[in-house]
């Protein structure tokens, strides 16, 4: 068994073991392609990964990041060969039917978004994971904070039940008057 210093040392040399993988099917990993542990430029902790096209890079590489609160070994390849399809395709054509035909070609299954290895790529990719060694990367435990909003404030008539809803930079100004009964309508949920 391999053990790697870095996790980036690892994610390169799983880049190695795969393009015979992606030769088998004719598509070609770029040679100049470059992989690292970070979060997607959205910052959202919801995207596991991303591929930078060539044009985006100053030296005219495939920038790859593998989000650090992956931790088992199987799903970070099977996310970095969703990545690779974006780096073969140079991220061209998004989820599109290029990348769907390249992508189930590998064995990838599910919406193209979110594709993933199929019972077959998964089991290779776990040949793959126990050649490689154990990933050198402790994990991170990302909280995703949520935020409570209370209902906006509203108001209504008493009379057809009419609703509006209120922005806070009126609520000084009190209820307005329903359009239908010209009577001044209740106020509903914080008003203060």
């Amino acid at each position: 068994m391999t053990t790697h210093p870095t996790r980036e040392a690892w994610l390169l040399a799983a880049v190695e073991m795969l393009r015979p993988l992606f030769k088998s099917k004719s598509h070609i990993i770029p040679d100049n392609c470059q992989v690292s542990c970070g979060f997607a430029s959205t910052g959202s902790k919801h995207h596991i990964g991303q591929c930078w096209s060539r044009r985006s890079s100053v030296h005219d590489q495939n920038q790859i990041f593998i989000s650090p609160a992956l931790l088992d070994p199987v799903t970070v390849l099977d996310t970095l060969v969703h990545e690779l399809v974006h780096a073969v395709d140079d991220c061209q054509h998004k989820h599109g039917k290029e990348f769907k035909k390249i992508a189930t070609s590998l064995g990838m299954v599910g919406p193209m978004r979110s594709a993933g290895a199929g019972p077959e790529l998964k089991a290779k990719l776990a040949e793959l994971a126990s050649q490689l060694g154990p990933y050198p990367h402790g994990g991170l435990h990302i909280s995703i904070r949520l935020v409570k909003r209370s209902p906006r404030p509203r108001a209504k008539c008493k009379d057809c039940g009419f609703e509006v809803p209120m922005y806070k930079k009126f609520l000084a100004f009190g209820p307005p008057l329903c359009p239908q009964h010209k009577t001044e309508m209740e106020p509903l949920g914080e008003w203060e």
